[in-house]
């Protein structure tokens, strides 16, 4: 997937960030994009939206998708992908983020998946989803959120299973702990070696398991998780030199554009837009 050399052109593509009053584990973020290209990285939450215009085209599992206008878009947990824009005016969309433990407070049940990971036919969920969306993010009263919150989740619950999870094959039980390890030293400079003996494997041997079971290379997945790890501490208003430090980000400047080339804003103006009431970001 090609990278984007600068964060955003401002004057074309407009991303944003909110947070959703008396909610953490859930976050909203509406955007218009034409140029930019996001790199692979992860929200560790269901992304749950609707294309209100134009198409995107992105890779989820390994697989490329076609997201067209009024098509449903929902991505499980922990799940890397990309992102770009299929027509040259670019595709307009907004996404709900929410964490698995919060979907199992709003609908009482465990383990949501769907079937697709876009469904272009509900036209008339897509619009509703849109309106929940959009009340959603002019909403300032906890009350009134949580019931919208369990409108949108109510409205999808028919595109859902619910149940235990797949049972963890011989490859997940070696890669997973991989995974840890990379969460656990973000800030330290990592080698094939190093991954490939958490894993008991040859170093080129781990390289082609861990691409055949997570669609990136060790680099893509690490960065991910340390842009990730970035987006969590920036909302809880850490300085950005501070957090390019702590997930070895070579510097400000690396940290700017890696988030941006993921997210879509840049560092400062992402905490801007989830602590509006904060000058000092």
């Amino acid at each position: 997937m090609p990278s984007t050399s600068d964060p955003l052109t401002p004057r074309i593509d407009q991303a944003e960030f909110r947070n959703v009053p008396g909610r953490s584990g859930v976050e909203l973020y509406r955007a218009h994009i034409v140029q930019n290209a996001f790199e692979p990285h992860t929200h560790q939450a269901y992304g749950l939206g609707v294309i209100e215009s134009g198409v995107e085209r992105f890779r989820y599992g390994g697989t490329d998708h076609l997201a067209t206008p009024q098509s449903i878009v929902m991505m499980q947990p922990d799940m890397l992908h990309t992102g770009r824009a299929e027509t040259a005016s670019g595709w307009r969309y907004r996404m709900l983020y929410i964490d698995a433990t919060m979907v199992s407070e709003l609908s009482g049940e465990t383990h949501w998946s769907f079937d697709e990971v876009v469904e272009p036919r509900r036209h008339e969920l897509a619009q509703r989803l849109v309106l929940l969306h959009h009340r959603l993010w002019l909403c300032g009263d906890p009350l009134e959120a949580d019931g919208l919150l369990l409108a949108f989740m109510t409205s999808l619950r028919p595109l859902a299973h619910t149940g235990s999870r797949v049972l963890r094959d011989g490859a997940s039980a070696r890669l997973d702990p991989v995974v840890d390890y990379m969460r656990a030293f973000l800030q330290e400079r990592i080698l094939l070696a190093d991954l490939a003996a958490v894993a008991g494997l040859s170093p080129f041997h781990f390289l082609r398991k861990f691409k055949a079971r997570y669609h990136v290379t060790p680099h893509q997945m690490l960065m991910a998780l340390r842009l990730f790890a970035a987006k969590q501490m920036l909302a809880r208003h850490v300085r950005p030199a501070e957090v390019a430090a702590a997930t070895g980000l070579t510097d400000q400047a690396h940290l700017t554009r890696a988030f941006a080339g993921r997210y879509g804003v840049t560092p400062a103006r992402y905490q801007r837009q989830v602590n509006p009431s904060r000058t000092d970001a």
